[in-house]
This record gives C-alpha cells, sequence and structure tokens, in this order.
C-alpha cells in the first residue's frame, strides 16, 4: 500500500488545536471509534484508518483547511459517500480525510437552460428527483445512484445502464468548481455550452481527486423521453448473448441501455428482486429504447427480429412502466443481490471492443475454472464496459491475494483485446499495477507532469491512480511476454 513519505514531522494535538480553530469541535474526528467507518470505500478488501477526518460545510472552510495542509504538507484525500470500488478514497494513516457529505445542497435548478447546479456531496439520484417537476432529468445512473453523489461521480467518470446512449459524466457535466491544493478556488467549464481553452473539464473529470477538491458542479439535464420500452432476451449460450449485442447496433440502432447478466448473477438477482427473469438461461440481455412513440414502436420490432434471429431463446417486451421498472430494479440491484450468496466479492471493471465480447467472455469463463473461484458477470454490454464478480472468502487463507490475481489477469485481457483496464469505477490503488500495463513510459511521465502542475507537492490523494515508473519497472519485470520484458524500457527507473 503506498503512502505519502514527504510529510514533515507534526504533532498530532497541535495539528488538531489547528483544526478546532477553523472547525466546530464535532467536525473534527480523532477518536478511535469515530475513524474506523472511514477506513474503506466499498472496495472493502483494503482498509486504512485515517489520521484525522474533518466535516466542513462552507467553501472557506475547505479553503483554510487545505492552506493549512499545505502549508504542512500534510497529504489529504477527499471523500464523498465512499461508494467507490478501487480504493480510490482509501485514507492515510499520516493524512487528513476531507469528508464532503455536508456539501449536500441543489443550489439551483435552471429548466430554460437544462441546467442543475449541486453541492458535490448531492447524491446522484436527488438530481432526478428535483428535477422530474419541471419534465428532466439527470442522464448518468450507476447502481448505486441511491447512494453515490455526483462528486463522486465526477471524480471517477461514473456511467450507469444508460450511458450508451446518454455518455458518462464527462457529457454530462457543464461547469466545475474546485479548490487547489494552495486553496484557490477556481472555475472551469463555463455557463455556456462550450468554453474556449484547454480542455479542463474533461480532465478533472476522471482525475480521482488528485487535482483538486471538487466543490460545485453544474449538470446537463434531458427532456423525459416521451415513451420508454425494455426487451428482456434470454439465451442458453452466454457467447450468443456477446454476438446479439453487436449485431443490434451493427444495425444502427442506439439503445438508451443495453445490459447483460449470466446464470449466476440472475439467479442472485431474481432471488433478492423477484424482477422476473428466466433463471434458467445462461444469460439474459435488458435492451431499453426511448424517444418518440414512432421510434420505439419501429425499433422494438426491429430488435427483437435482431434478437430471435441472434439465437435468444425468450424474447419478451415489458407490458407496463411498472414491468419496465422491475426489470431495471433486478439489474441495479445485482452486486448486492451476488453479495447475498458468497462472504465476499471482488467487482473487476474494464472495458472492451463489442466486438470482442464473445471470446473475452469465454476466456473469463476458463479463468474462473483455472483459480477455482466463480464469477458472476453483470456488465453495460453496449458500450463493452464489464463488470465480472468474482467470489471468494477472505477467510480462507490466500483467497484474496488469488482473487486479486485473477481480477488482474482479466484487466490484462481487457488491454490485450484494445480496451482499458477502467470504465467508470477508476484506478484508485486496486489497478495501479495495470496502469503499468496499459500506459508506455512517456505517458506515465506526462500523468506524472499533469499532477505536478495542479499539485507541486503531491499532497492531494497520493498513490493513487498513477503509479512511480520505478513501481512499473518492478511490475514489467515479473511479468514475462514471449520471452521478453512487458516493458523493457522502464528496467532504467
Amino acid at each position: 500500500m503506498n503512502t505519502h513519505n514527504k510529510s514533515q514531522a507534526f504533532d498530532k494535538n497541535a495539528l488538531l488545536n489547528e483544526l478546532f480553530a477553523l472547525l466546530p469541535k464535532d467536525s473534527v474526528l480523532h477518536e478511535a471509534e469515530d475513524l474506523y467507518p472511514y477506513e474503506c470505500d466499498g472496495l472493502s478488501a483494503y482498509r486504512h484508518i485515517p489520521l484525522i477526518v474533518v466535516l466542513p460545510e462552507t467553501v472557506e472552510q475547505v479553503q483554510a483547511i487545505l492552506c493549512l495542509c499545505y502549508k504542512r504538507e500534510i497529504p489529504v484525500v477527499a471523500r464523498g459517500a465512499g461508494t467507490g470500488l478501487s480504493g480510490g478514497a482509501l485514507p492515510l494513516d499520516n493524512g487528513i480525510l476531507l469528508g464532503l457529505a455536508k456539501f449536500n445542497k441543489i443550489l439551483n435548478i435552471d429548466p430554460d437552460n437544462r441546467t442543475a447546479c449541486v453541492q458535490p456531496g448531492v447524491r446522484n439520484l436527488a438530481i432526478s428527483q428535483a428535477s422530474q417537476k419541471f419534465n428532466l432529468y439527470y442522464a448518468p445512473d450507476p447502481s448505486s445512484q441511491i447512494a453515490c453523489t455526483i462528486g463522486g461521480n465526477v471524480a471517477e467518470n461514473s456511467g450507469g445502464v444508460h450511458c450508451l446512449k446518454y455518455g458518462l459524466t464527462v457529457h454530462n457535466i457543464q461547469q466545475l468548481k474546485m479548490i487547489t491544493m494552495d486553496g484557490e478556488l477556481v472555475t472551469i467549464g463555463s455557463s455556456g455550452l462550450d468554453s474556449p481553452g484547454f480542455d479542463l473539464l474533461a480532465l478533472m473529470t476522471g482525475s480521482e481527486g488528485m487535482l483538486g477538491v471538487i466543490i460545485e458542479v453544474t449538470v446537463k439535464l434531458l427532456p423525459m423521453p416521451q415513451r420508454a420500452q425494455v426487451i428482456l432476451a434470454a439465451f442458453d449460450d452466454i457467447e450468443k448473448a456477446g454476438t446479439a449485442v453487436g449485431d443490434i447496433i451493427a444495425a444502427g440502432i442506439i439503445p438508451a441501455g443495453l445490459e447483460m447478466m449470466d446464470t449466476l448473477a440472475i439467479k442472485a438477482a431474481e432471488d433478492f428482486v423477484h424482477a422476473g427473469y428466466p433463471v434458467d438461461a445462461a444469460a439474459i440481455l435488458l435492451c431499453e429504447l426511448d424517444g418518440t412513440n414512432e421510434d420505439v414502436s419501429e425499433h422494438v420490432l426491429m430488435v427483437r427480429n435482431i434478437l430471435s434471429s441472434s439465437g435468444a431463446i425468450q424474447v419478451r417486451t415489458a407490458k407496463d412502466e411498472e414491468e419496465r421498472l422491475i426489470f431495471w430494479k433486478g439489474r441495479k440491484a445485482a452486486f448486492p443481490a451476488v453479495g447475498r450468496i458468497s462472504p465476499d466479492y471482488y467487482c473487476m471493471d474494464g472495458t472492451i471492443p463489442r466486438k470482442r465480447l464473445p471470446e473475452v467472455l469465454k476466456s473469463i469463463t476458463d479463468m474462473s475454472i483455472e483459480y477455482k473461484l466463480p464469477v458472476a458477470n453483470v456488465f453495460h454490454a453496449g458500450d463493452g464496459n464489464l463488470h465480472p464478480l468474482i467470489l471468494y472468502d477472505a477467510n480462507k487463507p490466500g483467497e484474496l491475494e488469488r482473487t486479486e490475481e485473477f481480477g488482474g489477469k482479466i484487466l490484462e485481457l481487457c488491454v490485450k483485446v484494445g480496451g482499458t483496464i477502467t470504465g467508470e469505477h477508476g484506478v484508485g490503488i486496486e489497478k495501479i499495477d495495470q496502469m503499468c500495463v496499459q500506459f508506455q513510459t512517456l505517458e506515465l511521465q506526462q500523468f506524472h507532469a499533469v499532477k505536478a502542475a495542479f499539485d507541486k507537492k503531491s499532497l492531494l490523494n497520493p498513490g493513487k491512480a498513477v503509479p512511480t515508473l520505478h513501481r512499473c519497472a518492478e511490475f514489467g519485470a515479473m511479468h514475462v511476454h514471449n520471452g521478453e520484458l512487458a516493458f523493457p524500457e522502464l528496467e532504467r527507473f
């Protein structure tokens, strides 16, 4: 585990006194029992107790905290709801955990310009709920949307089941306000649809809290579609389901959502939610089509024909809005549903070209047999964003380590077929070694240069997302491909 080694020696009691001068006493947590709830994020395999947790509620308080930490060279990890799945919000034992839960206000909804200005602690789903009276909604909808916050969504560039048609977080935000490590308040983006200069908005989205602390987000809102219809298709072979995904896109149809679940995930979700899924199927596809009545009617017929031609053994269209919602409820509850059937599970996140879905799914099945660890596949099939859930028992010696190795192999397979090691969960600490597989020396050096431009003392979320070149040299030395090191050019670091 990476820790920040540049911090000056300091006295914890003296630091507490300085923090008490900036915040109410109940907003500074330092007793062991108060710190334990912050020891991990959704990736509970990694745990670390922070030195101190601070819970500011004004911009000025955040600025003062960062200025203090900058002066004393104390690392800071920003945290939202803690639903992340890559260890990105894992605290440091010699640093401050900056909780943003009190920044939970929707500041403004502008129905004419179709935007909402919100604080980072606002829950994803709350934005759509507040916008519903204007017949508007916020499109990105991660499965954790009932709990995850918009600040974390920006940090990880979250997606959701509707990201195929409507894009990830980066495509649905217009402006950010952030505070740099030395306390400067910066506005990125603009109130218009575009802004001049470098695309810093895209740079900040997915930056995992390494460049600044987000304190305000302006999101884009969309009109609610006239009609939405979900088709459920069952297959007796998961590779056929993967082929059907490509067939739908090849026909020129872009569904609002196109999701896949395999047998293990289907059975777990059905037992948990009772969504009416066919539990004897090897895989199911959920395909949602939205738009005008005429377009949806035409596309439903086309997709049903494509699914049947692709080998579906059952094709059902949701008969009403209630059934449409229950179909999606099963999919969005798949992660907790799998948690009911296994002591632990390890959720992976990689993205591949759609055309490689069948072979990648087969390879994951083969590796599952090799590692003797079951896998439940639940993922955004339309854009190739895989979420294999590896089932294991952390109480069995060596099983977590075997699971991590298996997960790493899945990510390396994604890179090998032309994909990436993350689609929406971020890198955090979980995938930092696989960054050495995806990126070369010059690219990693550029990442470090960007980090230094925003945070020259490397105090914001240090040790996450971007590996050192020395680490990649060590990792490359352990991974031989066709008799050669994966990254021989890194040997000199």
